[in-house]
């Protein structure tokens, strides 16, 4: 079953090309990753799913309804999440606050307890960190949070920009050991990555993101075994072009 479907998508900064011509597809328990270099246009891509920018042109329909133009607290109540880059914390507020502030978005308020007991088994350091203040948290621990903030709004789809950035290689292997738990348990994930082992040792299927276009996509293992990977993800060839990320 088809959940997310992205065509042609446009995003504009001004002058600056955020993404020219995204289209890319997600279907029900999957796992799809954006590959690319730093530029390429993966978290522009989430950041307009999740409504956090507004696409110039084109389409993303979550469900087989157009949530084009949506504001981000609507597309969360309709099951996406964000995890993004950077973790974007309350650093003055505590651990619980902010998995509290992830819960917003429900409409059924009785289900804030599980939600609470779901994300502190996945990561009992945060269990014994719930009183502290988030910005006190050591970069993995940050990550956490994050992760956790967003699966409180209890969401079918979970977008994560860039997990694994900026942390230690034991601390990015316990996190995709969580991400792979998730998958497990039915969660569907669109995951933007610059790491390509990573993501492809996760994923179903990849997209190939080069200035803010689809390179190359395929399942995971073609994509694996295909030369061209590397090449787009270096940025050799590429077109003139100014872009954001």
């Amino acid at each position: 079953m088809l959940d997310l479907k992205v065509e042609h998508l446009e995003v504009r900064y001004g002058d600056l090309i955020g993404v020219s011509d995204i289209s890319l597809e997600v279907r029900a328990g999957t796992v799809v990753a954006l590959l690319g270099s730093n530029g390429a246009g993966k978290t522009t891509t989430l950041n307009a799913i999740a409504g956090l920018v507004r696409p110039s042109r084109g389409h993303v329909e979550w469900k087989g309804e157009s949530i084009s133009g949506k504001p981000a607290f609507d597309i969360v109540r309709k099951g996406l999440a964000l995890s993004p880059e950077g973790w974007r914390l309350f650093v003055s507020q505590t651990v619980e606050q902010n998995l509290r502030l992830g819960a917003t978005a429900l409409a059924d308020r009785a289900r804030i307890d599980r939600l609470f007991d779901r994300v502190y088994t996945l990561f009992p350091r945060l269990a014994e960190r719930r009183r502290q203040l988030a910005g006190t948290l050591s970069g993995g621990e940050r990550q956490m949070l994050a992760l956790g903030r967003a699966l409180m709004s209890d969401p079918q789809l979970l977008m994560l920009d860039e997990p694994s950035l900026g942390l230690a290689p034991a601390v990015v292997e316990a996190l995709y050991d969580t991400l792979q738990q998730l998958h497990e348990q039915g969660l569907t994930l669109l995951l933007a990555e610059q790491s390509i082992p990573l993501a492809l040792g996760i994923a179903d299927y990849a997209y190939v993101l080069q200035t803010g276009r689809v390179a190359l996509e395929g399942t995971a293992i073609e994509l694996e075994k295909n030369e061209q990977v590397q090449e787009v993800y270096l940025g050799l060839n590429t077109r003139a072009t100014n872009t954001v990320g």
